[in-house]
């Protein structure tokens, strides 16, 4: 039985398939109209074909080199490649000047003494539908027990402890990829699982977004450059449950619009948090952010939303971040969920595509930036489970070592 390409849904039985999937010979198959309506403005990505490449990673050089020299990759021209990388669209109409530095290194290997989410092997989601269920609708938002919030509080200090550690590293020459490796030894060293990689075939052990990118960037071979901005999606995978918490780093000095863009989203989340609390609806955590960011000439992205956030990766309730009055639903005790608003820097919210069918970037090629908490609702109001604090794993005793420039693979002591 297929399981539903939707945003946020993993229904089991999806039998409808996109009658443009279907033509073009691709799988992908939704539970009904509606969430095929609602997955619209994202699925349609994958329609786009990867251009037809030439047979090998040197003639593909040669071309993008060629191609990039001409200035007619992409919308102007893009920065220059890092030498030994290419970009493996090379007519793709780029909103921005970043491009994909490929290739791309291999996928980090996992031992077995870590245990693995349910599409850990595969990709899909199987284990956890037939043993939780998934029913659709409001009635499916997870209530937690005592003992279980407990294990969720460790196991998301453990994620807050793995961004911080990884947000030392940032500076410019440091790759995305190192940090990806970073990011992959630090979960290993804490018998963890990181949460992204394979998730429905993500390559990598972290999502870097750099400037323009909004969300799910790839890691590769690009080095850093003073002025980026950079998002660090940290979720890793322990004792059962799943953590997630991303926020948005400047690297080396920003420019003053910049760092304009990561304090109104920050104060966008923090505004949302602050009305959390048994009984408040769920619509109103956008009712916070988007007047926040619309009154800095900013857009708030809907393309993409929070979500629930426990036993699955991704589970209901779908948190919205724009203002929306047909969202539906209330906070109860014991919920867990994410509230991770993605922020652009001008009035245009919309959302285009790269050709890997992951890295989501603004439109007119501005900047965006995104911070992301998980929240548990308690009886008093909420808690931050991801909340910065001074956590260190207990009896590891992992020296990790700083990341150099240039330095290809991170080599980790001690694990």
């Amino acid at each position: 039985m297929a399981t539903c390409a939707g945003i946020n849904c993993a229904q089991g039985n999806a039998k409808m398939q996109c009658p443009k999937c279907k033509d073009l010979d691709i799988s992908s198959f939704f539970c009904g109209q509606d969430c095929f309506r609602k997955s619209w403005s994202t699925h349609k990505s994958v329609h786009t074909k990867p251009q037809a490449q030439p047979k090998d990673d040197m003639n593909l050089m040669k071309l993008a080199a060629a191609l990039q020299q001409s200035g007619s990759s992409g919308i102007g021209r893009g920065e220059p490649m890092e030498e030994g990388a290419y970009d493996p669209f090379p007519n793709f109409p780029y909103s921005g000047t970043l491009r994909p530095h490929y290739p791309l290194s291999a996928k980090s290997k996992v031992p077995d003494t870590v245990t693995l989410p349910d599409y850990a092997k595969d990709g899909t989601l199987n284990l956890l539908k037939a043993t939780y269920g998934l029913a659709k609708g409001l009635a499916s938002i997870k209530r937690l027990s005592s003992e279980e919030i407990d294990v969720m509080r460790r196991v998301c200090r453990l994620g807050r402890f793995v961004l911080q550690q990884t947000a030392k590293q940032i500076k410019p020459g440091v790759t995305t990829d190192q940090l990806d490796k970073y990011v992959h030894a630090l979960c290993m060293a804490n018998n963890s699982y990181p949460s992204p990689l394979n998730y429905h075939g993500f390559p990598k052990s972290v999502c870097t977004s750099i400037n323009e990118v909004i969300c799910h960037g790839i890691p590769d071979k690009r080095k850093l450059k003073e002025g980026d901005i950079i998002n660090l999606d940290i979720s890793l995978f322990k004792n059962g449950f799943h953590t997630d918490l991303n926020a948005t780093f400047p690297v080396g000095k920003i420019d003053a619009d910049s760092q304009k863009l990561i304090d109104t989203t920050r104060k966008s989340l923090d505004n949302a948090i602050k009305i959390c609390k048994p009984g408040t609806p769920f619509r109103n955590i956008g009712n916070e952010i988007q007047p926040t960011c619309d009154a800095e000439g900013f857009s708030v992205v809907k393309t993409y939303t929070g979500h629930g956030v426990g036993r699955e990766f991704h589970q209901s309730p779908t948190i919205l971040h724009h203002t929306n009055m047909r969202s539906k639903g209330e906070m109860k005790v014991g919920q867990i969920f994410t509230i991770e608003p993605m922020v652009n820097a001008s009035k245009s919210y919309h959302v285009e595509h790269w050709n890997d069918n992951w890295t989501a970037v603004t439109r007119d090629g501005v900047r965006s930036a995104q911070f992301e908490e998980a929240i548990l609702i308690t009886e008093n109001g909420c808690e931050v489970l991801t909340a910065a604090d001074d956590y260190v794993p207990p009896a590891e005793h992992v020296t990790i070592p700083s990341i150099k420039a240039d330095q290809d693979v991170v080599t980790i002591d001690d694990i």
